[in-house]
């Protein structure tokens, strides 16, 4: 077990709803790897502060969870392309006092898709439209495939739909729906845990359900769509590949793939 001491090197989570995944999964590979690094989830009161405070306390990242990807893009010095092209932000990495915003969240996406053998050919259908949705439909639509944005903040569904071809609606829509992703807080523990964020008829219109939402890993979506049969990508499989993605940037050093699933096996017990 490592022990803190003044060259500890201290890196964050910035959450409204802090969970203790990611302080599992960082610590438990910090660990295993001899690194002397210490990850603490943080909830802030004031997100300009907190971002303040990577910089003047020499934080060396920050993994940025809803609402704050992109509140905290006109904060940083400096945004990585993955970052830029999505305009949402779920990483930050502190070199020196510079920080750069980077967004992991698209490339565990893009990675589960190609793992899931997801045929680009089906439609889709993406309900949200925050910080984590743009991450979402930039690796769907890099993936070959186009659909519907259902939204009901109109502004920001048709501003995202727009951004890559696809169409808005503030309802899902009839026929086909493919692949089916929930991108919202719906099924995430607290006031919403209960919440089935598509309905089992449309659930039985879908070939793939994919519930971004990892806090449980077990939503009722997901949960439904296993009782109905129909294959399933998890929260949980994002959050552990973005994660390790995270690790790699915040230690220059890359866990194995073994390493990565122990990790999320520990931060998930």
């Amino acid at each position: 077990m490592n022990y803190v001491d003044r060259d500890t090197v201290l890196c964050i989570s910035l959450a409204a709803r802090p969970s203790n995944h990611g302080v599992r999964f960082h610590n438990w590979l910090y660990d295993k790897l001899g690194l002397n690094y210490l990850y603490k989830a943080v909830a802030p009161t004031d997100i300009a502060q907190a971002v303040a405070g990577i910089r003047g306390l020499g934080i060396r990242g920050a993994g940025v969870s809803m609402p704050y990807k992109q509140a905290v893009i006109p904060l940083v010095d400096e945004l990585h392309p993955s970052a830029a092209r999505i305009e949402a932000v779920n990483t930050i990495v502190n070199t020196d006092g510079r920080l750069v915003g980077y967004n992991t969240d698209y490339v565990a996406v893009a990675d589960l898709l190609r793992e899931h053998e997801v045929d680009p050919g089906l439609p889709v259908v993406v309900r949200g439209s925050g910080g984590m949705a743009n991450a979402v439909v930039a690796a769907i639509a890099d993936h070959g495939m186009t659909g519907t944005v259902v939204a009901r903040n109109a502004a920001t569904g048709q501003s995202l739909a727009s951004r890559y071809g696809w169409s808005y609606s503030d309802a899902v829509p009839a026929g086909d729906l493919g692949l089916v992703v929930n991108v919202t807080p719906l099924g995430m523990a607290g006031a919403d845990a209960d919440v089935q964020s598509f309905s089992d008829a449309e659930i039985q219109r879908a070939q793939v359900v994919f519930d971004v939402v990892a806090f449980p890993v077990e939503t009722p979506l997901i949960r439904a769509a296993t009782r109905l049969g129909i294959p399933v990508i998890t929260g949980g499989e994002v959050i552990s590949r973005q994660a390790a993605a995270q690790f790699e940037l915040y230690t220059g050093v890359r866990p194995t793939p073994e390493d990565v699933a122990a990790a999320e096996e520990y931060a998930s017990a």
